[in-house]
C-alpha cells in the first residue's frame, strides 16, 4: 500500500502504467513467498525440538514461547529464524519507509492546502495501522522470554494478536463520512 501511494501522489499521470495488473500481481507474489519463507523457517525449527512440557501460558503458539518449553540446545536454529526474519521485516520495513520519504519530500513541495490535506487524509490510515503493527509486533518479539508470563507479557500478547487486527477496519472507514457521523452521534448520545 506504501508503494500504491507513492504512485498516487509522486506520480499520479503514470498511476496506470505502474500500477499494472502485472506489478500488483509481482507484489503480491514477492508478500507471499516472505509469508511462505518465514513459515517454512519456524515450521521446521519447530519439529527439531524435543519439548519438556506441552503447557504453553499464552493466547498463542509462538516460536519464542515454544523455545521455553524445549529441552534441546537449538542456538543454530533460533539464529537461523531470528535473522530471517530480521530480513524479511526489515526489508518490509524500508521499503515502507523509504516510499513515505518519496511520498512527504513531494507533499512538502505542494503549494495546494487542499492537496496537502487529501494527502494526509490518506497516507494517515495506512501510517496509523503499519505503525501499529511494526510496534506491538516489536514489543511482542524482542521482550525477554521468561519463564512465567507477567500480566503485561499477555497483554501485549492479547493487543498484537486481536486488538492490531480489529483496529484495521476501524481506522480505515474512519474516512468515510457516514460512520464518523454515526460514530458522533453515537458518543454524542452516550455522553449527554
Amino acid at each position: 500500500m506504501a508503494y500504491d501511494r507513492y504512485v498516487a501522489i509522486c506520480d499520479p499521470l503514470n498511476y496506470g502504467r505502474v500500477m499494472n495488473r502485472r506489478f500488483c500481481f509481482q507484489l503480491a507474489t514477492s508478500a507471499w513467498t516472505g509469508g511462505f519463507l518465514y513459515g517454512i523457517v519456524h515450521t521446521s525449527c519447530t519439529f527439531l525440538i524435543s519439548f519438556c512440557s506441552n503447557v504453553i501460558n499464552q493466547f498463542f503458539c509462538e516460536v519464542p514461547h515454544l523455545l521455553i518449553l524445549s529441552c534441546s540446545n537449538m542456538y543454530l536454529a533460533e539464529i537461523g529464524a531470528i535473522g530471517v526474519s530480521a530480513v524479511i521485516s526489515a526489508g518490509c520495513f524500508a521499503f515502507i519507509v523509504v516510499s513515505y520519504i518519496h511520498i512527504f519530500r513531494a507533499v512538502i513541495g505542494m503549494t495546494s492546502m487542499g492537496g496537502k490535506r487529501k494527502m494526509f487524509s490518506t497516507c494517515i490510515p495506512h501510517l496509523t495501522v503499519v505503525s501499529l503493527f511494526f510496534v506491538l509486533g516489536m514489543f511482542e518479539h524482542l521482550k525477554p522470554t521468561s519463564s512465567s508470563p507477567s500480566i503485561s507479557d499477555l497483554a501485549i500478547s492479547l493487543m498484537y494478536s486481536v486488538i492490531q487486527p480489529t483496529m484495521n477496519p476501524v481506522i480505515y472507514t474512519m474516512r468515510n463520512k457516514e460512520i464518523k457521523a454515526a460514530l458522533f452521534k453515537l458518543f454524542s448520545i452516550h455522553c449527554v
